[in-house]
């Protein structure tokens, strides 16, 4: 079997305005908790009481994913001033 190998490159990864998009799904995720959490009693009598922690597991997950993605976001952004002065130096 011949090893497959890549006939072009790899585009250039996606940037958007992830802090904005994990917040929001963070948010989406708490609110499905607390609009799930009225009706404990007939999860927990139909074996569905998952549901109710698993929205709330995606809202603490979420937590840490806000908290990942602004120390990303800030890095960059550190990284990215740097950059810009050095080749204005050139200039």
């Amino acid at each position: 079997m011949a090893k497959w190998t890549p006939k072009h490159e790899a585009p250039e990864p996606l940037e958007g305005p992830v802090v904005a998009t994990i917040t929001g799904g963070t948010i989406v995720w708490f609110v499905l908790f607390l609009v799930q959490l009225p009706f404990y009693g007939w999860f927990r009598d139909h074996g569905h009481l998952w549901w109710l922690w698993t929205c709330l597991a995606g809202g603490g997950l979420g937590l840490i994913g806000i908290w990942y993605v602004r120390k990303r976001d800030a890095a960059i952004k550190r990284a990215g001033v740097p950059q810009s002065t050095s080749a204005e130096k050139l200039s």
